[in-house]
């Protein structure tokens, strides 16, 4: 038997090929002017690459919208493995950087160096590392702060908007939503080494705050979308008020719970209202925020425990996903246990809280079910559990779990 193949992370990245540049900009004006897309440009006068571009993340549109703001420009864009599948010849000849999800890989921080050195090309990172799930900020790494002060390259923050509304990652059939997004250089060279990096994190972490629904709401961008809480539920799914799980439900523009019967209504302008009785809550973010808070309490009184048989994918290339089978997954307080059949013999993964700041969460992945994905440095894993509308709350438990234990180092 031939040992797999695995990813290689060692070749270093390569400027735009000529001949592909073209394409690039042919793939994502179109789209550009149809939807009015515009970009607010603030200190970035004089400013040419090289510089770190960090990009909010909501859809795929994300990348057009990128490709407009830095033009005439190119850029190495970091990429997670799955954007590699079936097309790693082109993604390197565009210059991208490959990377696993929420791992911690040194090699990243070399090919980031190396694109602003030697290619003196504009950097482009997701941080949030996967997409908004109810359009709000995801929970940036500590890491990044110190990566960009150890970089020294000015740092520049695209804050995009529309994007996430057009296309919710709950639910990707497209809504037309114009777009517009914030580019703003937050951090020049000299800032960058008068700064600690704790000052340099806050700095980014502000420049990532949004709200899309706030957004929307406040320029009265009117969504008549008939579907527009279809799969809501996958986001909101514990009542607020018979306070059951999983039991969330969701079609048209309706969200309502199977236990309780209580039932809510989406409007054209984003805000929920109960269909009867009192609203708890109208703003979506905060119903999701609140589903963090319950976990919390679970885990702060020690009552929270996952425990399912799953079913488990590898991708340790990107020739694609190859099945390994049914397994088993555990998540409690000290972390996730992953057991089953792997590649070249038995798989049995742990991953500890402190090894995930995040959790990466596809729902109805290529219509195989709600998934999550746990990375090594060879390999990522992408897990379906048999349990139904479970993967958010895992996703908020990691982040809490990390913060906890995080709490725990920093009182020592």
């Amino acid at each position: 038997m031939h040992p797999i193949e695995r990813f290689n992370f060692d070749i270093k990245p390569k400027k735009e090929r000529f001949f592909l540049t073209p394409l690039a900009f042919a793939l994502s004006f179109p789209e550009m002017w149809q939807r009015h897309a515009k970009v607010n440009k603030v200190h970035m006068e004089d400013l040419e690459p090289p510089y770190v571009l960090l990009c909010t993340h909501h859809a795929f549109v994300d990348f057009k919208v990128t490709t407009k703001a830095i033009f005439p420009h190119r850029a190495n864009y970091v990429v997670a493995i799955d954007g590699f599948i079936g097309r790693e010849w082109l993604l390197r000849n565009v210059g991208a950087i490959c990377k696993r999800k929420f791992t911690n890989d040194t090699r990243l921080i070399k090919q980031i160096k190396y694109s602003l050195d030697k290619l003196n090309d504009i950097c482009a990172i997701y941080p949030e590392a996967r997409y908004s799930l109810v359009g709000t900020t995801a929970i940036l790494p500590e890491s990044l702060g110190k990566m960009v002060k150890m970089l020294k390259y000015p740092v520049v923050v695209l804050n995009m908007h529309g994007n996430y509304l057009s296309q919710p990652a709950w639910h990707l059939e497209k809504r037309k939503v114009d777009l517009v997004a914030d580019m703003t250089q937050i951090l020049t060279k000299k800032e960058m080494a008068s700064l600690s990096i704790d000052e340099i994190n806050k700095k980014i972490n502000d420049a990532f705050v949004y709200d899309e629904y706030q957004w929307q709401y406040e320029n009265k961008i009117k969504i008549d979308f008939k579907d527009r809480a279809k799969n809501l539920h996958k986001v909101l799914y514990q009542c607020p008020h018979c306070l059951t799980e999983s039991q969330m439900d969701s079609d048209g523009y309706k969200i309502w719970c199977n236990q309780c019967q209580k039932s809510y209504e989406m409007d054209l302008y984003g805000k929920l209202k109960a269909i009867t009785g009192d609203t708890v809550f109208s703003h979506i973010p905060d119903w999701f925020e609140w589903q963090r808070e319950q976990v919390k309490k679970q885990i702060d009184n020690h009552q929270y425990r996952f425990e399912d048989d799953v079913k488990i994918e590898s991708l340790p290339n990107a020739k694609g996903y190859i099945p390994l089978g049914e397994g088993h997954l555990v998540h409690n307080e000290q972390g996730f246990h992953l057991t089953g059949k792997d590649l070249e013999g038995p798989l049995d993964l742990f991953k500890k809280p402190l090894s995930l700041y995040g959790l990466h969460v596809e729902y109805n992945y290529f219509g195989k079910g709600d998934c999550i994905d746990l990375s090594t440095l060879n390999d990522t894993y992408y897990i379906y559990p048999t349990k139904q509308n479970v993967v958010t709350k895992l996703h908020f438990a990691v982040e809490e779990l990390y913060k906890i234990e995080k709490q725990k180092l920093n009182n020592v």
